[in-house]
């Protein structure tokens, strides 16, 4: 178990929260992170919980509705996935949905607690990769076109570094 401090770049927002999964191993290059994120190529999550979590400037805080694509008509789709930022500078600093009520998935980049090393990175969303993005291949990368079946938790569990305390 480990807990993490984040903010925003311009500290109107800061959080906390408790993660048993904290080691930030999936890249996605879907357009939507690499936009809201305004990354080259992907956005990084970890999994944290949501009973947990304490906010402070919670004035700064926005967010939007996440957005699906639908690959066969082209069209994107709203859901009901949140993803909360910063009003003032814009930081993506979580996101939510209400399936998983329990969990919320912080943005490795809005957190300030210095997070463990993952063993290997999972990239997720190559379908939507951008060509100028250098996907790295190789030992200890695993591609996928679009989501994996394996959940946060279970890469923890996989690896044993699921802490449950």
């Amino acid at each position: 178990m480990m807990n993490i401090e984040a903010s925003c770049y311009c500290a109107a927002v800061k959080y906390s929260a408790t993660s048993h999964t904290p080691y930030p191993y999936m890249r996605c290059y879907c357009s939507f992170c690499r936009k809201t994120s305004g990354s080259a190529g992907y956005a990084v999550n970890i999994m944290a919980q949501a009973d947990s979590l304490v906010v402070e400037g919670q004035e700064a805080l926005a967010f939007h509705f996440g957005y699906e694509h639908d690959p066969e008509t082209d069209v994107l789709k709203q859901n009901q996935n949140r993803r909360y930022f910063c009003k003032h500078c814009g930081s993506p600093l979580w996101a939510a949905d209400p399936s998983w009520p329990q969990w919320i998935y912080p943005f490795a980049g809005s957190i300030n607690t210095a997070l463990p090393k993952p063993p290997e990175m999972v990239h997720i969303m190559l379908d939507f990769a951008v060509s100028w993005v250098d996907v790295p291949k190789g030992e200890g990368h695993r591609h996928f076109a679009r989501y994996p079946d394996e959940s946060i938790a279970s890469w923890h569990k996989r690896h044993g570094l699921y802490d449950p305390a």
